[in-house]
């Protein structure tokens, strides 16, 4: 599983041109990649990196500050571009694989206690965000 976590001031993810999710910071705006080879095991080892991240001012956390999230899906973080340019997706899960994941690591962050919004997995989605720093860092597990 694989995250690119971004401190935000606020971010929002709408779908057909209406607000879906919405967080105003200090917090993070979490793009969320699920690979192949990813179990249900991967995710509250991912749910408690990312709310437990220490990227917010005065290095807190969302845990520390309770700060919100907003965790969108985003499969392209496993497209590999190593070969040619067209990127290969075989890295990322199927969508009958990831979803439930993504969900799951939703689920667990907010039994951690951890304001959550989302996007909407599989629709196009229209992500802003306002980066507070720039603080963006990949997390991975």
């Amino acid at each position: 599983m694989r995250a690119v976590a971004a401190r935000v001031a606020h971010a929002a993810v709408r779908v057909d041109g209406e607000v879906v999710g919405e967080i105003d910071g200090p917090g993070l705006l979490v793009l969320l990649g699920v690979h192949r080879d990813d179990g249900p095991d991967a995710v509250p080892v991912m749910a408690r990196k990312l709310h437990e991240l220490r990227i917010l001012p005065g290095e807190r956390s969302c845990a520390d500050l309770g700060a919100p999230l907003l965790v969108v899906s985003q499969f392209t973080l496993y497209g590999d571009t190593r070969k040619g340019r067209r990127p290969s997706w075989s890295s990322a899960a199927p969508p009958e694989q990831a979803e439930p994941l993504v969900d799951a690591v939703v689920a667990a962050l907010r039994e951690r206690g951890a304001p959550v919004a989302t996007g909407v997995f599989g629709a196009q989605m229209a992500v802003e965000s306002v980066n507070d720093g720039p603080f963006t860092l990949l997390v991975e597990v």
